[in-house]
């Protein structure tokens, strides 16, 4: 095992699931911590604030530095800062979306727009669906947070961000720049913010299709934990493993 300086983290299914902690999850963040290592957090969910995430890490025993909390919006803001600075956005997203572009300086209009930008909204409508439409058509910048076509709640599995973006596409012809993972935009924001080579960077998580693809495709080293969505056995059948496998955080040794 070696020592890093960024343990990017992914969250449900590694830290918690649902409402329920995961078993030495929030150790694992604590030992990293008493080394001096405050780790990042990195979340495809775009329907919450960063201080929402932080208060949500808490209940299961966390204690998060916001800025190391990185959720596809947030992500997608700064990617946009990045590489369309002074462009104008139309999003489709819940207030979190309209936070994270505003805190890069970001302009969001109605129409128009330069940019347009897709996330989980609880409010979605036709009209937002059709302006999205009309501004890819007349040459906007098409991006999407996230691909999850579908999420579950108590309801059962509901329409993700990525079933709209979906019909975004199929109605204009334009595929979208996806954010977040198994794209490794977040990973690269890290890496751009922070300065760290990719030597120094692991991502953690326990679905192989999301987490542990985004860190292959990035270049750096991965861990896949065996408490979610991607079973060991599974994972370790694939053509380009993780760099480690472990049943949980407990059997990984901070150094």
């Amino acid at each position: 095992m070696k020592a890093y300086k960024a343990y990017c983290l992914d969250v449900d299914g590694t830290i918690y699931r649902g409402e329920q902690s995961i078993e030495h999850a929030a150790d694992f963040v604590r030992r990293l911590q008493d080394k001096g290592i405050e780790p990042f957090y990195v979340t495809n969910n775009a329907s919450k604030t960063q201080a929402q995430l932080c208060e949500r890490l808490a209940n299961f025993g966390i204690t998060a530095d916001p800025e190391c909390i990185l959720s596809s919006a947030i992500t997608a803001a700064k990617y946009i800062h990045r590489w369309y600075a002074g462009k104008s956005v139309y999003f489709i997203g819940t207030d979190a979306m309209g936070e994270a572009l505003r805190a890069e300086g970001i302009s969001c209009v109605e129409r128009n727009a330069d940019i347009v930008v897709t996330g989980l909204d609880w409010g979605i409508s036709y009209d937002k669906l059709a302006q999205a439409c009309l501004d890819i058509r007349n040459g906007a910048t098409f991006l999407s947070t996230n691909r999850d076509v579908a999420f579950p709640s108590e309801r059962g599995f509901l329409p993700g961000n990525g079933a709209f973006t979906a019909l975004i596409s199929t109605s204009t012809g334009v595929d979208p720049i996806f954010i977040g993972k198994p794209e490794s935009h977040m990973l690269e924001a890290i890496r751009h913010e922070h300065g760290f080579r990719k030597d120094e960077m692991v991502m953690v998580g326990d679905n192989y299709d999301t987490d542990i693809l985004a860190g292959i495709r990035f270049g750096i080293d991965t861990i896949h934990v065996n408490t979610g969505v991607s079973r060991m056995e599974d994972v370790l059948t694939k053509d380009v493993p993780p760099t480690w496998t472990i049943e949980n955080l407990e059997e990984w040794e901070v150094i």
